[in-house]
């Protein structure tokens, strides 16, 4: 990838489990790989339990929980999915504050797969194009989002940018926009 993420850091935001391993590995690495810094940001401190779709797979480090993550301390926001994953986090009232106060400062967010739950908590995809994980399609349209099939979408409408995909599959166009915006998105400061 030629984009440069050179002093770009982003949030990972996931639930202590649930994650899809690979959701939150593969755009960690394309952030990596292009000089941003990757955050892991989770509800409690210790460790998250990734999953691989319902088999439990590897554990990370928590680099940061909610109550210690700052939206300012970040460029951009990347929420995994994982069906577990977002379900926690949308019933987390942290959770819900942090993904909605990356929109009200304008910064950047991507969600993938069943990821859009926790944004539509967040009360943010109102008038927003968008795709996910075709099963919660429904609950997008219901919370006023206008839902598409398509492998990746950047929505520009709205003060901040939103990037989502439908599944693992999706992740090379989702990797490639993730980098691609963030790299126009440091909000000096």
């Amino acid at each position: 990838m030629a984009e440069e993420l050179n002093n770009v850091t982003v949030a990972f935001l996931v639930a202590t489990e649930g994650a899809e391993q690979v959701e939150l590995t593969e755009p960690w690495k394309s952030i990596e790989a292009c000089g941003g810094k990757p955050v892991l940001v989770s509800t409690d401190a210790g460790t998250v339990q990734a999953f691989d779709h319902l088999d439990k797979a590897d554990t990370f480090p928590v680099d940061r929980t909610l109550e210690d993550a700052r939206i300012a301390d970040f460029d951009a926001l990347v929420l995994p999915g994982g069906v577990a994953n977002p379900d926690f986090l949308r019933a987390s009232a942290p959770a819900v504050r942090f993904v909605r106060g990356f929109f009200e400062a304008g910064k950047p967010v991507a969600a993938i797969c069943h990821a859009p739950w926790t944004l539509i908590e967040a009360d943010v995809v109102r008038g927003r194009t968008l795709t996910s994980f075709p099963s919660i399609k429904t609950d997008v349209i219901n919370a006023g989002g206008n839902w598409v099939d398509e492998e990746v979408v950047t929505c520009r409408g709205g003060d901040s940018v939103l990037i989502t995909s439908r599944k693992p599959d999706d992740l090379p166009a989702f990797n490639a926009a993730i980098v691609a915006e963030f790299a126009h998105s440091r909000v000096p400061g």
